[in-house]
């Protein structure tokens, strides 16, 4: 893990609140000097904590080693409620509805596996809540990416 302080982790927050955030505005915001949110940014790209986009950061660096997949089977009256939950707990990345097995499916970050443990049991107490069913990301070969579609979208290939 990366060792990051304070001003780090608010910089991290502005950016991935606002990618295209200039850094006068950010060193305001921080009120550090340019140049410290200038240098800090360069550090946080070259030490991978923030990758190329300017949003998307690398868990492992800020500690969450664990990643996990959550398929959650819901009592179809309660959806709207069990996906308001899943908002207000931190540990959730994101969460789809699907198709297929299950109802819901979610991105879990953790510390570890207890850390796991606990987010599933908040996730296992949401009213509308039947079950879950996780499965444990073991490498990210392939991170989130849009750049493909774009792409094909530009080159006029559909």
């Amino acid at each position: 893990m990366t060792s990051l302080d304070t001003v780090d982790l608010r910089l991290l927050l502005e950016l991935v609140k606002d990618p295209r955030s200039q850094i006068g505005e950010l060193s305001t915001v921080l009120g550090v000097a340019r140049n410290t949110a200038q240098t800090r940014i360069r550090r946080l790209l070259k030490s991978g904590v923030l990758r190329r986009s300017g949003r998307e950061l690398d868990l492992e660096s800020l500690g969450y080693d664990v990643v996990a997949f959550v398929t959650i089977e819901v009592t179809h009256r309660e959806l709207d409620g069990v996906v308001s939950a899943l908002r207000t707990l931190h540990q959730v990345l994101e969460v789809h509805e699907i198709s297929g097995r299950g109802d819901v499916w979610c991105r879990v970050a953790a510390t570890d596996t207890h850390h796991l443990q606990s987010a599933l049991r908040s996730i296992l107490r949401i009213k509308g809540v039947i079950r879950t069913e996780t499965v444990l990301a073991l490498h990210e070969h392939i991170p989130y990416r849009t750049e493909p579609l774009l792409d094909r979208l530009a080159s006029g290939s559909v």
